[in-house]
């Protein structure tokens, strides 16, 4: 597994571009909120690490995974964002269900990202049991919120150096 290899909260901050005066909307699902809250809490002091202000970071909730795509798209449309982060968590039960949910959510955050020009990025935690999300929750293998928070500091860098 990837994350074996590597602390999904570990970076260089040297290399983590300044968010000073960047807006950056979080859209978390309410679905497993016991496991989306550590995300949201680990994206959120991440940028504020980095200089983004707390009213530059827009909140919304949705009521689950597949919802993301969704409220992404409100946050780029309404919002006046640099960047948009989804966060949720899909874990494997008995039905098909969590591999609809996570194909729906995969397909619609790479087709918000090719069809506007600001980066949305992919926090969703497609886990196999509870105990693995919460290991990428701000457990053992680190948060995938702050990796999120990172990527969208990296990803407005990328994009404003070619507008």
């Amino acid at each position: 597994m990837a994350t074996e290899l590597h602390n999904l909260s570990s970076y260089n901050a040297s290399d983590v571009p300044n968010g000073t005066g960047k807006r950056i909307g979080i859209v978390v699902s309410e679905w497993n909120t016991n496991v989306t809250s550590k995300l949201l809490e680990g994206a959120y002091e991440t940028l504020l690490k980095f200089g983004v202000k707390p009213e530059d970071i827009i909140i919304d909730s949705v009521p689950g995974s597949f919802e993301l795509t969704y409220g992404a798209k409100l946050l780029i449309e309404r919002a006046n964002l640099h960047a948009v982060i989804a966060l949720g968590c899909v874990i494997q039960g008995e039905t098909p269900h969590f591999t609809f949910v996570c194909q729906s959510v995969t397909q619609g955050i790479t087709e918000l990202n090719l069809k506007y020009n600001i980066p949305v990025i992919f926090g969703l935690l497609t886990t196999n049991s509870l105990e693995q999300a919460k290991a990428r929750a701000g457990g053992r293998h680190g948060n995938k919120g702050d990796e999120a928070a990172i990527t969208a500091l990296k990803m407005i860098a990328l994009n404003e150096k070619y507008k």
